[in-house]
């Protein structure tokens, strides 16, 4: 009965440290703030907490997502969800210019901003720094070629605005559009296109991505 109660209380506490956690939380920072938990202890109670809110009634579960673990609304919910964030905050928006250099850097990565340009065929630089004000995009060093540019790579915040856990996880070009219409709101540009469409590609249009920094100088030195 104790061994039981010990493992509701800690179920509680870390239901309680997800719940306030902005960013997904790993085993390892929740065993911390439990004063040192061991990390089994902390794993076999996220799986309860997963497994509890699996059920019907609940509108939220706890998912483990880019390296950590988070709430989210379920799936059914979005659109209601939806609509009432809609009426206290603008949606996270970009341009169709910006969502082409999003997905360029995201199945190309890392890729320098001449590398942009070129498959892109325009230039980049204002959308490039768009995406890195909104943290979609980080710099991961320099390239070592003459001159050396400076590579770029997604974020952590990228993985969570997709629902991602990792990089490799990257639907292909269509199913990318898509999620970044309900990701990112409804004002993205009417114009289509292909996307990447002057870079032709070696295994189709959800070829998984270069490991970043995958032979490059990662100290940006």
């Amino acid at each position: 009965m104790e061994n039981q109660e010990q493992d509701q209380g800690l179920q509680a506490a870390v239901e309680a440290i997800v719940y306030v956690a902005d960013e997904p939380v790993t085993v390892e920072q929740i065993a911390a703030a439990l004063g040192g938990a061991s990390h089994a202890s902390v794993r076999a109670a996220l799986l309860a907490l997963e497994e509890r809110y699996k059920s019907y009634e609940h509108g939220i579960e706890v998912r483990e997502i880019a390296g950590g673990y988070k709430m989210f609304t379920k799936p059914e919910h979005h659109e209601t969800v939806r609509r009432f964030v809609k009426e206290l905050t603008p949606p996270l928006k970009l341009s169709m210019a910006a969502l082409e250099t999003l997905a360029t850097v995201a199945y190309r990565q890392p890729i320098t901003l001449p590398e942009i340009q070129q498959i892109r065929g325009v230039d980049a630089t204002a959308a490039v720094n768009t995406l890195l004000d909104r943290k979609l995009v980080m710099t991961a060093g320099r390239k070592n070629v003459i001159g050396r540019p400076i590579l770029y790579r997604t974020t952590k915040e990228f993985l969570m605005q997709f629902g991602l856990s990792r990089i490799d996880e990257l639907p292909s070009m269509e199913e990318f559009e898509e999620l970044a219409r309900a990701a990112l709101g409804p004002a993205l540009s009417a114009a289509q296109g292909e996307l990447l469409s002057s870079e032709p590609q070696t295994s189709g249009p959800a070829a998984v991505p270069t490991p970043p920094n995958s032979g490059e100088n990662p100290d940006g030195a």
